[in-house]
């Protein structure tokens, strides 16, 4: 057994199914070895998209995805993913190759120095220089990725390593760090301070973020609100912690959140903050928010209780873990007048639209999109105007929600929905892009085509990077610059190059019976709704 044989057996351990990737030389070691596996090999057609695909899959799944690229271009490619995942806490295990050992550092073909390059976007990384050592540095990987704040691991791995001989293979059944030790259990003194302020509050808040997904902490904070009344609201990354219509659900906060979910949070007198950064897009002024209130501040990771505020109450553990200790927790409390108030700026704070009616209205659109959805469904929002009304109008009933909150990368949509997708084959998945996002992953049309991957994408197309260009209109006075796509391909020709079916919509006339024909049959569909460049949201 050489190296390379070891990687997979390791990958074979971990129960991997896909690896998402792009060879070369410095990885062909690898992808020579994994022919003889079961794990299935994905042709990604551009590395970045390789951990975007590892992440969706990792998203609905709740087991690290893997992308394996090679040295040089291939891994320095990679990073832009690799800083997506760890922006938003999503564990992947990123193998690169590497240059023979003995050249490393002498500038040779194809080499990258890319340990240090994603030193700042990862929570660990190895460089590989013994094949002996790869089954403890894969089991570390794992476990490191999977625990505390999740998060990507590189394994750098030199062409000379892979295809060294091992002594003899035996993969760890445990991991053990000295300094690698994640609290998941809540501090009991700080949980009893919780539940006392929650039964003193008379508005009391939760505000739900990323991290109760990762935690897969739905359940018990659901149970909890719903057991004390306590309302609930989500950041981005939170959206799908309740479904939108439940009744102790107020929406997304932030700066493009809804005005009552965000009046909601700023009036409350106890505001329990959980698997949530306290940052700028959720929160625009994050030293205002522990005025007039009491802030409860959980998470996993130490660092970001107090990084931006100071927490009245900090309690570092797992959602899912914290969220158990409460419920055992018995208190009274009532607050009907203020579940009474936030039903009301529900009920009458709603931003109202006028949209140009020669055009599809994208807010309308994906309210009646997700009406037919099924119920269980997968929804993906790219970045950019589309992620906005996404966010917004996208009604989540048992099913997820995947975006990128943290990066904000362009062109995430697709490949994600593809590992998503290949995770859960049986469930309906859905892309959302505008049409700035689309170009940015169009390529993976064929690897969809390649590997039968049914991918539904929508393309909202108004020839603009839309969000950009509302960002111009009020900041310079509608002094626009690159920010015209014109240049755009047809669309119809497009798919029709990748044996695609194609549909597009010029207005809402006729939405409803394009919505049915676009999710009918699990398959592949381009849908292109044209909407109006001058829309804002």
């Amino acid at each position: 057994m050489i190296g390379a044989d070891a990687m997979v057996k390791c990958l074979e351990a971990e129960n991997v199914e896909y690896v998402f990737g792009y060879p070369g030389v410095a990885i062909c070691p690898f992808y020579n070895s994994i022919l003889e596996s079961d794990i299935q090999t994905i042709l990604i057609r551009t590395e970045q998209n390789a951990a975007h695909a590892a992440s969706g899959l990792t998203r609905v799944s709740g087991k690290p995805g893997v992308c394996a690229v090679t040295s040089g271009p291939g891994a320095t490619n990679v990073i832009t993913g690799i800083a997506t995942a760890f922006a938003d806490s999503i564990p992947l295990i990123c193998i690169t190759g590497q240059v023979d050992s003995s050249l490393l550092g002498s500038d040779v073909f194809q080499e990258a120095d890319i340990t240090g390059a994603v030193e700042s976007f990862v929570k660990y990384s190895y460089l590989v220089k013994d094949a002996n050592e790869i089954p403890r540095i894969f089991k570390e990987a794992f476990y490191i990725a999977n625990s505390g704040r999740k998060g990507p691991v590189l394994i750098d791995v030199p062409i000379d390593v892979q295809n060294a001989p091992l002594r003899d293979f035996a993969y760890p059944e445990a991991v053990n760090l000295r300094t690698y030790k994640p609290t998941v259990k809540g501090h009991a003194v700080q949980i009893k301070k919780v539940v006392g302020e929650l039964a003193k509050a008379k508005r009391p808040i939760i505000c739900a973020g990323g991290g109760v997904l990762l935690s897969d902490a739905e359940k018990e904070l659901r149970a909890f609100a719903e057991e004390y009344k306590i309302p609930v609201v989500s950041t981005m990354m939170g959206i799908g912690v309740m479904p939108t219509r439940h009744p102790m659900y107020y929406g997304m906060v932030g700066n493009n959140g809804k005005p009552y979910a965000n009046r909601a949070m700023n009036e409350s007198d106890l505001l329990v903050m959980v698997g949530a950064r306290v940052a700028d897009r959720a929160v625009s002024q994050p030293d205002l928010i522990t005025e007039n209130k009491i802030l409860v501040h959980i998470d996993v990771d130490p660092a970001e209780i107090g990084k931006n505020v100071g927490a009245a109450i900090p309690l570092v553990g797992d959602a899912k873990h914290i969220f158990a200790d409460l419920a055992k927790e018995k208190f009274t409390c009532e607050h009907t007048e203020w579940i009474e108030t936030l039903n009301e700026y529900r009920a009458t704070m709603e931003r109202k639209r006028d949209p140009n009616p020669e055009y599809v209205d994208p807010a309308e659109f994906i309210r009646m999109l997700s009406e037919q959805m099924a119920d269980d469904a997968v929804y993906v929002a790219d970045v950019g105007q589309n992620q906005i009304w996404s966010c917004a109008c996208h009604v989540v009933k048992n099913g997820r929600f995947l975006t990128t909150g943290g990066m904000g990368t362009m062109g995430y949509s697709i490949p994600a929905a593809m590992g998503a997708k290949l995770a859960i084959p049986d469930r309906q998945v859905v892309a959302v892009c505008g049409d700035g996002s689309f170009q940015m992953s169009m390529m993976e049309l064929a690897t969809m085509r390649q590997f039968n991957v049914p991918v539904k994408i929508i393309v909202l197309k108004n020839n603009y990077l839309g969000m950009v260009r509302q960002y111009q209109h009020f900041t310079y006075a509608d002094n626009y610059s690159v920010v015209d796509l014109s240049g755009s391909p047809d669309l119809e020709k497009l798919a029709m190059a990748y044996d695609m079916k194609f549909m597009r919509l010029h207005t809402m006339e006729g939405a409803q019976d394009a919505i049915e024909a676009f999710l009918a049959q699990d398959e592949s569909v381009l849908l292109e709704c044209i909407i109006d460049p001058t829309d804002l949201v």
